[in-house]
């Protein structure tokens, strides 16, 4: 399990009944978890004085209840990264706080490379990834077929004071995009992708990840360099394990470019605690 330890204004708190207790910045937030099949004792005070609660539908979607004052939105920092925190109708907030750990790991490689390296972030969503590589260091290809989440991402990039450093900033459908990038010889030096489970393209095309995970790969990899440093994979489907998935980058991307591939699940602490909280999985190719 692979997990972040530099958070200090996101913070996991507890974990009962479906619902994660967590702290964002100074704002207390209860949101459902289906994966927390547990009932454990909810001694921390928190759980009875947070302030706001989302609420699942049997319909679908669902809404938050709140208790005390929200703001509209808000900041949180991540090491120099500053991320506007919005709370949405599907209980998302903006920032998967456990993707940190993957965002540690590209900007590690980009400041650690000889050469200045071009990135592709596909299936984008706000641009945490992104910042991180910009942060770092590299020229960085964000793609993300929502206009809403394309511009969070840029003002993520303004909250962040790294706004002028070099970025393209794109609304349009990856696969397609990257079908276009090929065509036109572009080419990058790492990709991260972290595809929908289930989705729908604007002229109502039906994206199942499982059915199409191993043709979204095939094409990127032929965007990749002749040298590349990173192939990073992510998914929250739960039918696909790390293995699963390292299988497929072994069969793919390991067998065109040597190297090797390496995958677990990422997570959270719990601090009330000590235990991690399981919440996605990621396979990761380097040379």
């Amino acid at each position: 399990m692979r997990f972040s330890e530099n958070w200090k204004d996101y913070e996991l708190i507890d974990t009962s009944d479906g619902e994660r207790l967590e702290r964002w910045g100074d704002i207390i937030l209860i949101r459902p978890d289906p994966q927390i099949i547990w009932s454990s004792k909810k001694s921390n005070p928190l759980w009875h004085n947070a302030h706001a609660r989302y609420h699942r539908s049997s319909k679908g979607g669902g809404h938050w209840e709140t208790y005390k004052k929200v703001p509209d939105r808000w900041t949180i920092g991540y090491r120099d990264l500053v991320f506007n925190i919005k709370p949405m109708g599907f209980k998302h907030t903006g920032v998967f706080p456990e993707q940190a750990v993957n965002w540690d790991f590209a900007a590690d490689i980009i400041e650690k490379s000889d050469r200045p390296l071009k990135v592709l972030n596909l299936f984008g969503y706000t641009g945490c990834a992104t910042l991180a590589c910009m942060k770092a260091g590299a020229t960085v290809c964000h793609v993300d077929a929502s206009k809403g989440m394309v511009q969070w991402a840029k003002e993520n990039a303004q909250s962040s004071k790294i706004a002028d450093k070099p970025v393209r900033w794109l609304v349009d459908d990856c696969v397609k995009f990257v079908q276009r990038e090929i065509r036109r010889g572009n080419k990058y030096d790492g990709i991260i992708m972290d595809p929908p489970s289930y989705g729908r393209g604007p002229g109502g095309e039906v994206w199942k990840l499982e059915e199409q995970l191993y043709s979204l790969v095939d094409v990127c990899i032929q965007v990749l360099s002749d040298d590349p440093e990173f192939f990073i994979l992510n998914s929250y489907t739960t039918g696909l394990s790390p293995a699963v998935m390292d299988y497929l980058l072994n069969i793919m991307i390991k067998k065109q470019f040597g190297g090797k591939v390496s995958g677990s699940e990422i997570g959270l602490r719990v601090s009330d605690t000590g235990l991690i909280l399981p919440c996605g999985s990621t396979s990761i190719w380097t040379p």
